[in-house]
């Protein structure tokens, strides 16, 4: 009787050299394509960032438009129905961390602009509580 295991020349299957090879490989195209993706996921958490704030500071424009004076928190827009949530900051992953840039005294209400409260800077170099 003949072994299932075994086919014309030898037994079937990859010697340890033909694994290390193939393992090899695999890491080395991992080297190369990791530092890129990386790299990608931070662009899209700036790109990401940049839109949150853009929309929350038209919606704050809006809100003073409609009622003459700025919101006293970013939960007076949610309240109000300008916002369905508070905007995320995905760099820091967090509703909590924005930094509220108060109006000039003359002017009614507590949020005239947001930051971000991210530490750090931005790909090209800026500062985030810059966008």
């Amino acid at each position: 009787m003949k072994n299932p295991m075994q086919g014309r020349h030898g037994p079937k299957g990859f010697t340890l050299i033909e694994l290390l090879i193939v393992l090899s490989i695999v890491a080395l195209m991992l080297t190369i394509a990791l530092p890129q993706y990386f790299h990608s996921i931070d662009a899209s958490k700036e790109k990401i960032l940049a839109e949150n704030l853009h929309a929350t500071r038209n919606v704050i424009d809006k809100f003073y438009g409609d009622l003459g004076r700025y919101p006293d928190s970013l939960e007076e827009l949610v309240d109000r129905h300008y916002l369905r949530t508070l905007p995320l900051d995905p760099v820091t992953d967090s509703t909590s961390t924005w930094q509220i840039v108060p109006p000039e005294e003359q002017f009614p209400g507590k949020v005239f602009d947001i930051k971000s409260g991210a530490q750090g800077t931005t790909l090209d170099g800026r500062p985030f509580d810059s966008l």
